[in-house]
């Protein structure tokens, strides 16, 4: 184990790419520990990356796939032997998928991915958290979530219909913050503080990858969203600026702002809470 005392250690998922390796390289340049659960490598001739990893700043735990619970539980356990406390967990890896797609384990991908994984991840890793001095959690949430019509929560694991943004990402989303809401009372007790940050409009498109924007949006990207390095800063804010000792809250364009169907929060949670508990410790003990 990593037993060397660390003033400041991040873990970021979905670290080397778009807002994630943005995130990376400003907590780096500011001398944090970066932990980064990732499932791609990092870009090369990245010279603040390169020189982070050969000396030990920067930590790289590789999953192959994180929606599968047999790759996510090894890699995991890779980042509790290998760390000794964790300040502050960005749960921020995702994406958008063109068409309906599943998990190895059989429900939706982004609801897989952005909803299930996160719960996940932050459960393994939460006495991790309780060593740590921040014990704070941000969930990369979205926007998009103020356009979800109607919510129905017994339709997250296995939509009948699909739609691009609005479909099952923006479900997907929604129930992210969701449960956020509904778990920060239970984490409190432990010292966790935990928020869903939205990182507004970046431009974090790849062109090698199948995109799940609709056609209108990829234009309008392209000319208007901001760099990746905004959303950073918006995620960078979420966990250090003024709200920094609120829980359960939901941030918008730095403001809290309220949620839609949260009469369905607890729900939510209950739902991954069961998928944790019945499926993922069940089957990876």
């Amino acid at each position: 184990m990593n037993t060397k005392q660390r003033e400041k250690i991040a873990l970021i998922t979905g670290a080397n790419a778009g807002i994630g390796l943005e995130l990376t390289r400003k907590l780096l340049s500011e001398g944090w520990q970066v932990a980064a659960l990732i499932r791609s490598g990092f870009p090369a001739g990245d010279a603040l990356i390169g020189q982070a990893a050969n000396g030990g700043q920067l930590r790289i735990y590789q999953a192959a796939d994180l929606s599968d619970f047999d790759s996510l539980k090894r890699t995991l356990d890779e980042i509790i032997t290998g760390e000794a406390y964790i300040d502050v967990l960005f749960n921020n890896a995702g994406g958008s998928f063109p068409e309906l797609l599943f998990s190895r384990q059989g429900r939706e991908l982004h609801y897989e991915l952005m909803t299930v994984v996160p719960y996940i991840i932050l459960m393994e890793l939460q006495e991790l958290l309780k060593n740590g001095r921040h014990k704070t959690v941000i969930n990369t949430s979205s926007a998009v979530t103020n356009m979800v019509k109607p919510f129905d929560p017994d339709s997250l694991d296995r939509p009948k219909t699909f739609r691009k943004l609005l479909g099952p990402y923006g479900a997907s989303k929604l129930a992210l913050s969701l449960w956020t809401q509904a778990v920060s009372p239970e984490l409190a007790k432990e010292g966790i503080k935990i928020r869903s940050v939205d990182p507004g409009s970046n431009n974090t498109a790849r062109k090698s990858k199948k995109s799940g924007l609709p056609w209108y949006v990829k234009p309008l990207m392209k000319l208007f969203f901001q760099p990746p390095a905004y959303g950073a800063g918006r995620l960078y804010d979420g966990a250090f600026g003024p709200h920094r000792d609120l829980a359960g809250v939901y941030l918008e364009k730095g403001r809290v702002k309220e949620l839609n169907y949260t009469e369905f929060a607890q729900q939510v949670l209950n739902k991954v809470k069961t998928v944790y508990e019945r499926e993922y410790l069940e089957n990876h003990t």
